[in-house]
């Protein structure tokens, strides 16, 4: 039986450039699935107040969750076998707190 995951859609808007060079983009939109729910995510490292900007703990929380939903994804793959350990202590440490 496949395991179920959460769905969830993102998407990424430019709303200035701080260089005025570069070329401008469209917005991107990106369907994924997580194992876990992210707005729970969201909601329990907001409520740790480990940052002054609650926009920096939504900011951390997505991406945190979403690289490591890929690495689990591609835990055999060369490039992150030297991150795993620290990220398995990391985890372990961010959910002590």
């Amino acid at each position: 039986m496949a395991k179920r995951t959460n769905k969830y859609k993102l998407t990424l808007e430019e709303l200035a450039l701080a260089n005025e060079n570069d070329l401008t983009n469209g917005p991107l939109t990106l369907e994924f699935d997580n194992h876990d729910n992210l707005f729970n995510i969201i909601n329990a490292v907001k409520s740790k107040g480990i940052f002054e900007d609650e926009n920096q703990s939504t900011e951390f929380a997505i991406g945190l969750k979403m690289f490591t939903e890929v690495l689990l994804k591609n835990r055999e793959n060369e490039l992150f076998k030297e991150l795993q350990p620290a990220i398995g202590a990391f985890m372990k440490k961010l959910k002590s707190r």
